[in-house]
This record gives structure tokens, C-alpha cells and sequence, in this order.
């Protein structure tokens, strides 16, 4: 590959990941799975030519499955709205709005249920895909007067009352990969096997905190076990509280509290998996930008931030018991009954068995609610 090449931006990501293994050897899996997702051209949340989300993509989000759940969200962020004492202006940050079906649920509902807290809201989306910026702006244009983008990070302390909300975003976040043997903790990177494919190599730690990680959250881990640490959510924590001045940080993913998430068998190899057209992809490393890759969070170490931050906890429950604390029923009773035809009040009925029922997708999720005072 030649610079002209590399710099023209003609040579697929795969192919660029080579030359930089070749080049300066193996490659932290962080620092892989970075460029494997967000690549400003060929990474997998940026590229145009990919359909990432819905029954053609490769996964559905909660909002895209029901619109009763960014209904719901609504309704529950009505009440913080009044914890605030009704500000005259407040902010509804999100971070990763993916297709939007969340912002507009949420937008809508304001609309039509509380119009006075509708007139009070202004609403940011930070997402960093121009491509997803233009598909949003294009879904949200019935509210453009009151939806920006802007990144957390020049947010300053601009949110003056407010929420700032997350749903399957530090699931998505780049993490480091380690593993134990005979008693030595080594951090997992990727390098180029003689048939010039990638493959796991072991190294020594990219940096004293992965062990520091481990060690806070009182984690041991066994002879042979793989594990993900993710130092990426503490920065975006702290880029979110210092942006919000009086408010509320809620954060929705799929996770576990540490003592589960590193020592249950099931997940000896670690949680590390890629998504393709909704199923698993069995080589996580193969394809770099064109399949999904995430893990499971742990919580322990979310809500240790927030406790350093200090930040109240409001509430952390699995997501379909804060569905139907937040008002749920009553949210689905009132769109069935103006439903405009029996099709339309059928799917929200069937919308909202995946979101209560035993054996839903919101058994995997939690809702973690934060105040900072």
C-alpha cells in the first residue's frame, strides 16, 4: 500500500490496520476496536453505505422495537422536569441518538402531553457521524427549532437544568482485553498471522490501569481468563457532570455488577461480541468496519464513578421494572385508546410483551438514575 494510496482514501480499513501492524507491530485491542467502530471513513458507526439499525441492519434498540418506551421516558423525565421546579428553559442531552426513534418519541410526547414542558426544552443530540447527524436532522425536522447537535465535550456547563441521558452507549465504548497467566496479568493485542489474518497475541499492559481497574472492584481473575476493562466511561462521565450543573445523568445499558461480570463461568472468555444482520458473528476480529462489537458493562465501576463525582443515586432497577414504575400501563393505555386504526393499537400491544414479559430484551437491561444536586 502506498501513501498516495492511504491518503487518497482508497484502501479499505482492513487493509490500513495491516500496514500499521506491519509497520509498528501489534496493535492494542482498544486502539483496534477504536478504528473498527469509528473510523471517520470506514469505521462502523461512520460509514454511509452500512444499514447499522432495524429489521434490515444488524441490531434494534429498545426505542426502535416500542415507541412505549421513549413514551415512557418521557413521562418520567415530565416528573424530573417538576423536581427541577419547572425551570423556565431546561436540556435533554443525548448521547448516540442512533436512528432518533428515542428523540422523537421523547420530543412527541412532550408535544402532545406536556406542551408547557415542550416550550421549555431544548434538545441536543451528540452524535459524531456526519452521516447519522444527516439522517437525524432529516427524522427530526418537525422539531429543528429546538434540536442541535453538539459533542459533550464542548458542552462546557452549559446545561444549566437538565438530563443527560445514554441508552447502548458504553456497551459500544473501545475497551482493553486481558488476560492471566501463571499469576501475570497481560493485556490481549492484535497482530497479522502468516496467512496475513488477524489474531489475538499477548503483551505486556498498555498501562498501569488496567491492573488498578481490576483492583478497585476487588476483581481476581483466574488462571486463563480473559476479561474487558473499559477506561473510557469514567471520561465520559466526567464530561457529563461537568456539563450539567443541576440535573440528572440516566444511564440505560446492558450490564453486571463486577463480583458477576468476572467471575461467573459463562464468561471465562470475557463479554466481548460482534453483531451481523442480528446475529453473532463468530470471529470478532475479521471484518473491521462492517459488524457491531460491544460488551457488558459493569455497573460496579459506573457507580463508583458516580459516588467519586458525587453524584445521588435516584434509582437502579432492570429496565422493564422502571418501565412500569414509570408509568408504562397507563402510557399504553392512553396511545391504544388514540390509536388511529386497530393495526396501529395492535403493534403497541404486542410492542410492550418485549418490554415487560418474562423473557423480554429489557430483563438484560438496567436504568440507572443519577441527580447531581
Amino acid at each position: 500500500m502506498s501513501v498516495r494510496d492511504a491518503e487518497s482514501g482508497t484502501v479499505p480499513l482492513a487493509e490500513r490496520l495491516r500496514a500499521r501492524i506491519r509497520r509498528a507491530g501489534a496493535i492494542g485491542f482498544r486502539d483496534w476496536m477504536e478504528a473498527a467502530l469509528y473510523d471517520e471513513r470506514d469505521g462502523y458507526y461512520f460509514r454511509r453505505d452500512l444499514t447499522r439499525w432495524g429489521r434490515t441492519g444488524d441490531y434494534r434498540t429498545t426505542p426502535e422495537r416500542s415507541p412505549l418506551f421513549s413514551a415512557t421516558f418521557a413521562n418520567y423525565f415530565a416528573r424530573l422536569y417538576e423536581e427541577l421546579a419547572a425551570p423556565h428553559n431546561w436540556t435533554i442531552f443525548e448521547s448516540g441518538a442512533g436512528a432518533g426513534h428515542f428523540a422523537d418519541g421523547v420530543l412527541q410526547t412532550l408535544q402532545r402531553d406536556y406542551p408547557r414542558i415542550f416550550s421549555a426544552t431544548r434538545y441536543v443530540i451528540d452524535e459524531a457521524s456526519a452521516d447519522t447527524r444527516e439522517r437525524l436532522s432529516e427524522r427530526l425536522s418537525e422539531f429543528a427549532d429546538r434540536v442541535e447537535f453538539r459533542c459533550l465535550a464542548e458542552m462546557g456547563d452549559s446545561i444549566n437544568e437538565g438530563i443527560v441521558f445514554s441508552n447502548e452507549l458504553l456497551d459500544a465504548f473501545p475497551v482493553h482485553r486481558v488476560i492471566v497467566h501463571e499469576g501475570r496479568l497481560y493485556e490481549l493485542f492484535v497482530d497479522l498471522d502468516e496467512a496475513d489474518e488477524f489474531v489475538w497475541t499477548e503483551r505486556e499492559p498498555s498501562t498501569p490501569q488496567l491492573a488498578d481497574y481490576l483492583a478497585r472492584s476487588g476483581v481476581e481473575l483466574s488462571e486463563g481468563q480473559v476479561a474487558e476493562v473499559n477506561l473510557e466511561v469514567e471520561g465520559w462521565m466526567r464530561r457529563a457532570v461537568s456539563a450539567l450543573k443541576r440535573g440528572y445523568l440516566i444511564i440505560v445499558d446492558y450490564g453486571a455488577e463486577a463480583s458477576d461480570l468476572y467471575s461467573a463461568p459463562q464468561r471465562r472468555n470475557g463479554t466481548l461480541r460482534a453483531f451481523h444482520h442480528h446475529s453473532f458473528a463468530e470471529n470478532v476480529l475479521a471484518q473491521p468496519g462492517e459488524q457491531d462489537l460491544t460488551t457488558t458493562i459493569d455497573w460496579t465501576n459506573v457507580k463508583r464513578i458516580g459516588a467519586e463525582l458525587n453524584l445521588q443515586t435516584v434509582s437502579f432497577e432492570r429496565q422493564d421494572k422502571f418501565l412500569l414504575r414509570a408509568g408504562l400501563i397507563d402510557m399504553l393505555e392512553r396511545m391504544t385508546a388514540e390509536a388511529s386504526d386497530e393495526t396501529e393499537a395492535l403493534i403497541l400491544s404486542s410492542s410492550v410483551r418485549e418490554l415487560i414479559l418474562p423473557g423480554g430484551m429489557s430483563e438484560s437491561f438496567q436504568v440507572l438514575i443519577l441527580e447531581k444536586r
